[in-house]
């Protein structure tokens, strides 16, 4: 059987950089709607948005005694705006400004009777610019955003499997807009030190309760910001423990960054490995390993073998 290639498509950053931005800046908007309807959730988890089998999801919102649901399609590049009692609109994905894109969505939403006010500007990005002004990025490469949610769906398959080995509390797979990465994270079970906060136009109080209790999170990211421009996996602890940027991980291609504070497996260097699935799963398993054995976590206690399909789980 060949090789899937759209299980690990290629990413370069120089293809696709201007649409990476907009898209980002699109999900945001997106994003923001769902954060502006929905009840505050520990550890910001009614923030994300959900990979689905055409794109993404904000998955049901509230909204006075109905429900909306928001949806990236990114095989027929529209985004569909759909409500519980059967009526939708639809904005076609395409090259344009996000202030355009703002506009049309908002015009959606309004012409559904749905009354919701975001804040403008972006969050997690450096030097923003309120969505009801960019026009700047208008970049929408069908090919290169199909291609990045083909990547996003196999590291939410992988990442999936790899959750399902902890029985303490651990997130949803899920997709947060604001740093633009899809991720998993374990906790302890035990408090953490205040996060010193910091993130780019993200309150400190957000940080401080996201980070709330100890965890280890790892996760998808396709690169920008400055600091690492590349497609990536990433992994790190907080706090992270004494000895935690020393330890040995695998595979050979992964590194710790002093820049961002955890471990980093190049996507290229996944694409190039002989079995990419398991390459990753090496290295979410190890870099845990490493931040759970530092820290001392209870791991008898939160710990059990992956799950097989269909088959229930012994105790």
């Amino acid at each position: 059987m060949t090789a899937n290639p759209d299980r690990w498509p290629e990413l370069a950053a120089d293809a696709w950089r201007d649409t990476r931005s907009t898209l980002h800046l699109m999900t945001q908007i997106v994003g923001k709607i769902r954060l502006a309807l929905t009840p505050w959730q520990n550890h910001s988890w009614h923030v994300p948005l959900y990979i689905t089998a055409r794109g993404l999801t904000t998955s049901p919102i509230p909204d006075r005694g109905r429900s909306f649901q928001i949806d990236f399609d990114f095989i027929d590049h529209v985004l569909w705006v759909r409500t519980s009692d059967g009526h939708y609109r639809q904005v076609m994905l395409r090259p344009m400004p996000v202030a355009e894109f703002y506009d049309e969505t908002m015009s959606a939403l309004e012409q559904l009777g749905i009354d919701v006010k975001i804040r403008t500007m972006p969050n997690e990005i450096a030097d923003p610019i309120p969505f009801e002004q960019d026009l700047t990025h208008a970049s929408y490469d069908e090919i290169y955003v199909r291609r990045f949610w083909h990547a996003l769906l196999s590291a939410n398959d992988v990442l999936s499997r790899f959750r399902t080995g902890f029985l303490g509390k651990v997130s949803p797979v899920h997709f947060f807009w604001g740093s633009f990465d899809l991720a998993v994270t374990r906790f302890s079970g035990r408090s953490a030190p205040p996060h010193p906060g910091g993130v780019p136009h993200l309150p400190d109080t957000v940080a401080r309760e996201a980070y709330s209790h100890e965890v280890s999170s790892a996760g998808f990211w396709p690169g920008g910001g400055g600091v690492y421009d590349e497609a990536a996996f990433y992994s790190y602890a907080y706090p992270a423990p004494a000895g935690f940027a020393e330890a040995r991980v695998t595979p050979k291609e992964a590194f710790w960054s002093k820049d961002l504070g955890e471990f980093i497996l190049p996507y290229a260097a996944l694409r190039a490995s002989d079995e990419p699935d398991t390459t990753l799963l090496s290295f979410l398993q190890s870099t845990y390993v490493a931040a759970a054995v530092l820290a001392k976590w209870d791991r008898s206690a939160l710990e059990c073998s992956l799950g097989v399909p269909g088959k229930c789980r012994a105790v």
